[in-house]
């Protein structure tokens, strides 16, 4: 087995443990990670951002460095080494998961329960859904699986390909502190800046080759080129502003609008004006979108790896 290759097998062995197995019922290694980061808060916290970069530093640095140990310790096995990178990338990828919530909820819509779609919506998104009715329901299933395709499974692999285990880590640590910290709550507003920052920085690439593999995977390519360039910008993120549009596009529907974040109001730019409203049957759609591009972005990934000058490699 050549050792320049040991990032394409175990990413790709990562990548079907996750479509076979999805996420563990219990001791999930990103909530292991997440208790941990929330017990460097309640040792750290102050109302000021350079406590809350400290806070990024200890907790993504030291996943990062945990995984550059890890390299480090198996560098001389290939088999080895490839079990590390299936494992990593089996524990930061959320592809499979994603998959299942969304279609829960939509298969629930399908029947005609609408609370019970509702009860089930946090455990993708952060909407308040009591105020939804179902199609309000569809469309932030359909946003929410754009944004996480990108998150949860894209950025998880670019990275990967760039640092190996250290990246996949690191960007999943990241992410999942942008989660717990990074937003714009009176408690969070200072502390969680640095993980808010630097998670739009490491989402910035990851963002745009979803856009890209969702042009090319949905069915109409030109109808999410239009979007992306038209409404992406309008967006108060970045990054999800990128994939929301392009899958807007790619599937002909009409995102954005008014929604509720713990009883925060925002009123948000409409993607893809041209599309009809989000429907349940979208749903599916727009998990069969994901997967299509997930499995595209693994493509990408491992060519970046290949190409990658061979002294990056020694942690990775």
């Amino acid at each position: 087995m050549c050792a320049d290759r040991d990032f394409a097998y175990g990413a790709a062995a990562g990548l079907l443990g996750d479509l076979l197995l999805g996420d563990p019922r219990r001791g999930h290694p990103v909530a292991v990670f997440g208790r941990a980061a929330g017990a460097v808060e309640r040792v750290l916290w102050r109302d000021h951002r350079g406590w809350g970069a400290l806070h990024t530093l200890v907790c993504a640095g030291g996943a990062a460095g945990a995984g550059a140990l890890a390299s480090l310790a198996v560098r001389r096995s290939p088999a080895a080494s490839v079990g590390l990178t299936a494992a990593a990338t089996w524990a930061v990828l959320g592809g499979t998961s994603l998959g299942r919530e969304a279609r829960a909820i939509g298969g629930a819509l399908a029947a005609g329960d609408v609370d019970v779609a509702r009860e089930r919506l946090p455990h993708l998104c952060g909407r308040d859904p009591e105020a939804l009715d179902a199609d309000g329901i569809a469309r932030a299933v359909v946003e929410s699986v754009a944004e996480n395709t990108s998150d949860a499974v894209v950025g998880a692999l670019v990275w990967g390909a760039v640092g190996g285990v250290p990246g996949l880590l690191g960007f999943r640590a990241v992410n999942t502190l942008d989660a717990m910290v990074g937003h714009k709550s009176a408690k969070y507003r200072r502390y969680g800046w640095a993980s808010a920052r630097l998670d739009d920085v490491l989402g910035w690439p990851g963002a745009r080759l979803t856009a890209a593999l969702a042009v090319a995977a949905g069915g109409s390519p030109r109808g999410a080129v239009r979007a992306w360039r038209a409404d992406a910008s309008k967006h108060p993120s970045p990054n999800a502003g990128v994939v929301e549009a392009s899958f807007a596009g790619a599937l002909g529907v009409r995102l954005g609008g008014t929604l509720s974040y713990g009883g925060r109001v925002e009123r948000r730019p409409v993607l893809n004006g041209e599309g009809r409203a989000a429907a349940v049957d979208d749903i599916e759609r727009a998990v069969q979108l994901s997967r299509r591009v997930g499995w595209l972005a693994l493509g990408c990934a491992v060519a970046v790896d290949l190409v990658r000058p061979k002294r990056w490699r020694r942690f990775a």
